[in-house]
């Protein structure tokens, strides 16, 4: 088992940008308790603040799947047509190496 980062990318439907924001924030307490997060970041666009995106460390890709598998998670994909429509994006990564490692790496830059 190996860390993976996961970057989720979602753009509101016209008119539910604030019910979307407010769908997304509540499930970041719930998110914190699972096992195996180590990140999970809420962000909303500067330019386009229906852009909301989140990003992810967990110590496994299977702890991801219980993830997913989650109450919290299967509440909102229910939900991801009506905010969301078609525009969500998650994709999962594994690290590469290179450069300064404090820079090149979200986990070394979040261990210290």
């Amino acid at each position: 088992m190996s860390e993976i980062v996961v970057v989720g990318s979602f753009t509101a439907r016209p008119g539910k940008q604030a019910e979307a924001a407010e769908a997304f924030k509540a499930l970041v307490e719930p998110t914190h308790r699972e096992e195996g997060c180590i990140l999970y970041a809420l962000h909303q666009g500067v330019d386009d603040p229906r852009r909301l995106a989140f990003v992810e460390r967990w110590a496994s890709r299977e702890l991801l799947d219980a993830h997913i598998a989650s109450r919290h998670i299967q509440e909102i994909l229910d939900r991801a047509e009506e905010l969301f429509g078609d525009s969500g994006d998650i994709v999962v990564y594994e690290p590469l190496t290179g450069g300064d490692t404090k820079k090149g790496s979200i986990a070394a830059h979040a261990a210290g």
